[in-house]
């Protein structure tokens, strides 16, 4: 697996993957049925932002993670990041490489920590994998997201210092 900074020429590889889990209801807040152009303003980010793919050795798009500071101005020196796995390639390592690389890059572009707005609570896997990288709940956000088929559950504020005794 190769991850590299995408491209627009990656959004149509992204976009099927992004829209079915959006779709699903179960992990993003975004709203329902965004067309290509609405959904590639919220993935594709800007500098100083950064979005990366994760492919195979025959250029496939497994995943994809988005990144950049949380907030603009006197939030700038925390990094926020988010991610996405192609249902077909879940199970295969994909979000924890995604999530190392991330980490990394928030490292080494200076930021002081990184942290998570909204990791729904009942997204098991993906709260193991963020702990499992070193992130801790800072807070739990009693029933602000309408989860599909559970109703309202808790979003977890998580974060992880770059800079001991911060």
């Amino acid at each position: 697996m190769i991850i590299r900074d995408a491209t627009i020429a990656d959004w149509t590889a992204i976009y099927p993957f992004f829209h079915s889990i959006v779709d699903a209801g179960e992990t993003y807040a975004y709203p329902d049925g965004l067309g290509q152009d609405d959904a590639r303003a919220l993935w594709m980010e800007t500098p100083p932002g950064r979005t990366v793919v994760a492919v195979d050795d025959g250029g496939t798009v497994l995943g994809s993670a988005k990144m950049g500071p949380n907030r603009p101005g006197r939030g700038s020196h925390i990094a926020t990041a988010s991610f996405m796995v192609s249902p077909s390639a879940q199970g295969q390592g994909v979000g924890r490489a995604l999530g190392a690389h991330v980490v990394n890059w928030g490292r080494t572009a200076g930021y002081d920590g990184m942290q998570f707005n909204a990791v729904v609570e009942t997204n098991a896997a993906a709260v193991a994998l963020w702990t499992s990288l070193g992130f801790t709940v800072l807070a739990t956000v009693p029933g602000a997201f309408d989860h599909a088929s559970l109703g309202k559950v808790g979003l977890h504020v998580m974060f992880q210092s770059y800079s001991a005794g911060r």
